[in-house]
């Protein structure tokens, strides 16, 4: 078999701070599409991929347990939705479409581990295999339903409310019942929680003063729910306004990542006097939920009762971009870099 040219964005170097476009680099290598003699590894065509908040945390040196880093010099990897073109595992066949962890490549030769599901379900755009229906989609299921623990009449604050999980959170938080507001960083994207996804109030953080200000205004009542995207100041003004018995899932802390030195939190007291649980994950443990998730979510995405906004970059060479564009808030809901449609 001849070697074709396979087109990749490496990392050039560890990160520190704000990452940049500069610390990485496409370059052109070179594959084999063949999967070797006796390997089981599955041969992919990478498709469609993710630009993900938590990569940032990959770019560091230090590595965090169960996340690792990247090596410098090697592709990136993360979540995708590829075709494969040959498969030394009985699982797979030539022409199946998977989701799971690939690398920022044309072409990838992965273990058949890193696969996460085979796409049965071909009636929705393949991208959301990157997002709704894929980890961003799972994480916000889990961490609403299984640690939040929602009730009907509830109040849910949902912060980083226009991204690839929050926008969902929300509406799943108003399909159960839920009085839900959001926070975002601009105009655009308040007005898309308010007017698309059906959130009860949204606001700007960017423009608020006094954050334990505006929450007293949107929740009089206080709190039940905080999914928890971005930690920092929100998180400290959140604390003072929970209920008694609130939740907190820990999803994200964005606005941390690219701090030297992180910011710390002055109100965990109220944990106590409030009796809050406040519990972080991955969405790595509630996989096994996921035939139970796509029964749940693919009829309302059907029916239209639950909408999802994409943003999305064009070609490979323009990944960079898009993955550092998550961190200053320039994307507009789930940001995917498609690297080819077929």
């Amino acid at each position: 078999m001849a070697e074709v040219r396979n087109k990749q964005v490496v990392l050039r170097d560890y990160v520190v701070g704000f990452p940049k476009e500069s610390d990485m680099n496409t370059v052109e290598g070179r594959i084999t599409l063949k999967v070797p003699e006796g390997s089981n590894d599955v041969l992919l065509k990478n498709l469609y991929l993710s630009c993900d908040p938590y990569m940032r945390v990959l770019m560091s040196k230090i590595s965090h347990e169960g996340f690792g880093s990247y090596t410098p010099g090697s592709p990136l990897t993360g979540y995708g939705v590829s075709k494969v073109l040959e498969s030394g595992h009985p699982d797979y066949k030539k022409d199946d479409l998977v989701w799971g962890i690939t690398k920022w490549e044309e072409f990838s030769l992965v273990p058949a581990t890193q696969i996460h599901f085979k796409i049965e379900h071909t009636d929705v755009p393949l991208s959301y295999y990157t997002g709704i229906l894929g980890m961003p989609g799972m994480t916000a299921y889990a961490g609403f339903f299984e640690l939040g623990s929602p009730k009907k009449g509830e109040n849910v604050f949902v912060s980083a409310a226009s991204g690839a999980v929050g926008q969902l959170v929300g509406q799943f938080a108003k399909l159960t019942g839920c009085y839900v507001v959001g926070s975002a960083g601009s105009k655009e994207k308040v007005d898309l929680l308010k007017n698309k996804f059906g959130f009860d109030g949204a606001f700007n953080y960017k423009e608020e003063s006094d954050l334990n200000a505006t929450l007293k205004r949107y929740f009089p009542e206080g709190i039940d729910i905080y999914f928890e995207n971005v930690g920092g100041k929100t998180l400290d003004a959140v604390l003072l306004n929970m209920r008694l018995h609130g939740r907190i899932p820990v999803c994200g802390m964005i606005s941390q990542y690219n701090l030297t030195q992180p910011e710390g939190v002055t109100n965990l007291a109220n944990l106590i006097f409030k009796q809050i649980r406040m519990e972080g994950f991955t969405v790595g443990k509630f996989y096994h939920l996921y035939s139970k998730f796509l029964e749940f979510v693919l009829p309302h995405i059907r029916e239209g009762k639950v909408l999802y906004v994409e943003d999305i970059a064009e070609g490979l060479e323009n990944g960079p971009a898009a993955l550092v564009g998550l961190y200053t808030g320039r994307n507009v809901g789930k940001q995917v870099v498609v690297v080819a449609r077929e």
